[in-house]
């Protein structure tokens, strides 16, 4: 079984600016890949944070330096022009799988209901490059989206959630009903943070039932947002590995790290 991580951050300055993560200065690909070894993860997929505005060059220099473990989910300031004339060579970056942006708070929440981003929809599926998107108030527009460019990949990020900062039961309906779109996936990314529970985190596995039996172990990646988990790598793993007694082996093999692979586009030994 190959165990990839869907999302994590790696910085080298400043302090996260979301409280929820680590208040740390750095957590640098270096520091990340020791405790991958040690939590038996084989590679993950580094979301360069804005606080650190050397964050995406930092994430090149990792592909780089350890090669298969690493690759990108970069971004595009969504408010420029230019913008737009990169997204047909997105993808020849090295390392790089395509788009992610956060859709919490306005303009950005906005533009996704007035058609302002309607280019990027278009020049991502014309160019072939995934997106994933925190958007947890916005599910039905992005049901739109999906109907509307079905060439296009798309992935929710965290369950549907914030990541921690919400209850999950509030938005699975509608987090459940965009199953229907097979262009739509889903991150299980950061479960753990969710629960007030200690480890097997047991309320959340109801929650992670719901959205296999919507999405299939196809459309369903594990990943951790490490630097938000109030556990180690190896219990964010052994979770999903040993306490999901109705996940196949097929299933864990899809899950944990096959399926995101295919998603993405992520050519990498198995």
């Amino acid at each position: 079984m190959r165990i990839v991580d869907a999302q994590i951050h790696t910085w080298g300055t400043g302090l996260p600016s979301n409280l929820s993560h680590w208040q740390v200065t750095h957590f640098t690909p270096e520091e990340a890949i020791a405790l991958m070894d040690a939590g038996g993860v084989d590679a993950a997929v580094i979301h360069p944070p804005g606080w650190d505005p050397n964050s995406t060059e930092m994430a090149f220099k990792a592909v780089k330096d350890y090669p298969g473990r690493f690759a990108i989910m970069g971004a595009v300031p969504l408010d420029r022009p230019e913008s737009r004339a990169r997204i047909a060579g997105w993808r020849n970056q090295p390392g790089m799988l395509g788009l992610r942006f956060g859709f919490l708070n306005d303009p950005a929440k906005q533009w996704l209901r007035d058609g302002t981003l309607d280019w990027l929809w278009v020049e991502a599926e014309k160019a072939s490059v995934p997106i994933a998107m925190l958007a947890t108030d916005s599910l039905k527009e992005i049901a739109g989206i999906a109907q509307r460019h079905p060439g296009l990949r798309l992935t929710i990020d965290h369950l549907g959630g914030r990541g921690g900062t919400t209850t999950l039961k509030n938005h699975m309906a509608e987090l459940v009903a965009l199953a229907k779109c097979p262009n739509v996936a889903v991150k299980a990314t950061g479960a753990p943070g969710y629960s007030t529970e200690a480890y097997p985190f047991a309320g959340m596995h109801t929650y992670l039932r719901q959205i296999y039996d919507a999405f299939g172990p196809d459309r369903m990646f594990w990943g951790t947002d490490i630097s938000k988990m109030p556990c180690s790598w190896r219990q964010c793993v052994t979770m999903f590995t040993e306490e999901l007694a109705w996940l196949s082996d097929h299933d864990k093999n899809l899950i944990m790290g096959d399926a995101l692979c295919a998603w993405w586009g992520w050519d990498r030994p198995a």
